[in-house]
């Protein structure tokens, strides 16, 4: 089955307009969702319920509001938000472009696939049908794609998605681009704020690490180390569990799994810890 675009519009690079298509990266149709069920095994229904009241409340009396303090609410009305609503330009602004060095991951709050809209170009041929291949969208789309490739760069932009702007990152992508939805800088907790934190107050001064421990430590990411990252060759083990746990339940089996053997520590002795696992990494001789 071929993945549905949840939204259309362009990005605006300079002069240039490039009509775009957005699509989801993740796949969730293989989530398990566990439903909520009484010891009778009927399923929850849940109720808006006021406890000054006592009674439930309709959807059609449901307000918005917004706690200023222990208990008082400031009421929002749709028309309300309508007065601040984001204006839909159906439209990728690009604002800027960065090193792909400084692109901080941190930002990313999700990711979508960048696909061009040929449909859009109006190119068509002899027989009435689009000329996607040729068309200028899709010559304007892989130029961009292959400037960011060449130059190491990002795009910095902003775009209206579900009446809400965002901030936005383009960046190539194997053939193609994706696009990363940011979060703004205030939306992330500072570093500093964490307890135990190198650089804050909490943090506990501790030795100073030798040169033993450092080689070691070198010795142990090289003995780790792969030319290429193969994500593939990782899974999701306890989905995997799950979905056979659920088979055996549904054909009234019990289900049984092997214990894992805890690997055993070399206490508190992080030079000792260190030798042991540069033995254990160490490349099979063939």
């Amino acid at each position: 089955m071929s993945a549905r675009s949840i939204w259309k519009g362009s990005i605006s690079f300079g002069l240039v307009n490039i009509p775009i298509k957005l699509y989801t990266t993740t796949d969730k149709n293989n989530e398990f969702s566990f439903n909520q069920l009484d010891k009778e095994g009927h399923r929850i229904q849940y109720k808006k319920w006021c406890p000054i009241e006592e009674r439930e409340i309709p959807y059609s009396e449901i307000k918005k509001g917004y706690e200023v303090s222990k208990d008082k609410y400031v009421l929002v009305e749709k028309e309300d938000l309508d007065k601040i609503k984001a204006i839909t330009t159906k439209t990728i602004d690009i604002k800027e472009f960065i090193y792909e060095n400084d692109f901080d991951p941190l930002l990313i709050e999700k990711s979508y696939y960048v696909a061009p809209d040929a449909g859009n170009d109006g190119h068509r041929n002899s027989t009435g049908k689009r000329r996607a291949n040729t068309s200028v969208s899709s010559k304007a789309y892989v130029l961009f794609v292959s400037t960011l490739k060449e130059t190491n760069k990002v795009a910095i932009g902003k775009v209206v998605l579900k009446d809400k702007e965002h901030l936005v990152a383009l960046r190539s992508y194997q053939k193609g681009l994706i696009m990363h939805q940011l979060m703004y800088q205030e939306e992330i907790r500072p570093i500093d704020e964490i307890d135990g934190m190198p650089g804050t107050e909490t943090f506990t001064k501790l030795p100073p690490i030798d040169k033993r421990e450092i080689d070691l430590g070198k010795t142990l990411v090289d003995n780790l180390t792969n030319k290429e990252f193969d994500v593939s060759q990782y899974s999701d083990d306890y989905t995997k569990q799950l979905e056979e746990l659920i088979s055996a339940k549904s054909h009234g089996e019990v289900y049984t799994s092997e214990a894992k053997e805890e690997e055993n520590g070399v206490g508190d002795n992080l030079l000792e810890a260190l030798k042991a696992s540069v033995q254990k990494s160490k490349p099979k001789s063939i």
